[in-house]
């Protein structure tokens, strides 16, 4: 008889930063950093999705705030950083570069580099141009920008799992405009009538949110029907996928990986039935990268939230404290 499968392990408590401020990082653009945990723990930087969605306090929680220090920042145009929904000097290598001032900024060396979604995208980024800065990778719902990820979600794919959601997503566009879904948000989005882009923004963040998780619509996050909120998170991740994602070519990450899988250690973990960012790129990302460890978790779907996820998560972050090269 086997022995029983050990407990899921859940998010750490509740904490606060210790310390947050505003860094100008251009003539136009300051970004909101946070630091929590262990002032003199092991350094780590949690970057959050979209791009366009700002950091949340569950971020803090993936972490042993005994052993970590954790940093957080609101990317360029969202969040608490400004001006707010802003796409002017945001762009991959711009926030890239900001997270670089970030870790000279508060006097770390080399850090663990962790991030979900869009923030995978942004550490495989990260970690592809500086990787003498990163101790290892902990990625969530891999995201490779591929133009197949983007049809998929935004055209056919997650369209035939989810009629009900993305025939609200497709209806504020007309009929003759629906052969690009991207293109035709990309135009309301940019409008200069803030009428036109928070219509727009309510449907593209409708359509994310009702399919991020595996329960579907009805676990629709709170933040979603914020218009605050959608509107940095769907203008900023439009004027990204719209310039495909800033890349010099499709797949470049996939080739970066070939580089950074004998520099760092690497963790990913990704739910079997993610809509959002199927698990093909996953499956790509750990061939391309053989000694990375990719758990597939099997009762989950994009959600940084689901218990499969954050069991995952919480003992990469334990496994990367004890093998990262941190000195």
């Amino acid at each position: 008889m086997s022995p029983p499968a050990a407990p899921r392990r859940d998010l750490f408590p509740t904490i606060e930063p210790y310390s947050s401020e505003m860094l100008p990082v251009s003539s136009r653009h300051t970004i909101h950093i946070e630091q929590c945990g262990n002032p003199r723990g092991r350094p780590v930087i949690a970057l959050h999705g979209g791009p366009g969605g700002g950091s949340s306090p569950e971020m803090r929680r993936f972490f042993d705030p005994q052993r970590y220090r954790i940093v957080l920042m609101d990317q360029r145009g969202c969040g608490r950083s400004t001006p707010h929904a802003d796409i002017e000097e945001n762009t991959t290598w711009d926030l890239v570069a900001d997270i670089e001032r970030v870790r000279a900024r508060l006097g770390i060396e080399r850090w663990l580099v962790f991030g979900g979604s869009w923030g995978s995208t942004l550490s495989l980024a990260y970690a592809a141009t500086h990787p003498e800065r990163c101790v290892g990778l902990l990625l969530r719902g891999i995201f490779l920008l591929l133009q197949s990820e983007i049809r998929w979600f935004y055209q056919q794919g997650a369209s035939e799992i989810f009629p009900d959601a993305f025939e609200r997503f497709t209806a504020p566009i007309p009929d003759i405009e629906r052969g690009d879904l991207v293109a035709a948000y990309h135009k309301r989005l940019m409008s200069s009538d803030r009428d036109t882009r928070i219509r727009a923004a309510r449907a593209w963040a409708r359509w994310e949110g009702e399919t991020i998780s595996i329960v579907g619509p009805s676990g629709l996050p709170s933040r979603f029907n914020d218009d605050r909120f959608v509107e940095a998170f769907a203008r900023i991740e439009c004027h990204y996928f719209h310039n495909k994602g800033f890349f010099a070519k499709d797949g470049w990450l996939l080739e970066q990986a070939q580089r950074l899988r004998r520099r760092m250690p690497a963790r990913f973990v990704h739910g079997r039935y993610d809509m959002c960012t199927p698990m093909s790129s996953a499956w790509a990302l750990k061939r391309a990268w053989p000694e990375a460890d990719l758990e597939i978790v099997p009762d989950a779907g994009h959600s940084s939230l689901e218990p499969g996820i954050v069991d995952g998560l919480v003992r990469g972050a334990e496994a990367l404290y004890e093998v990262g090269a941190w000195v």
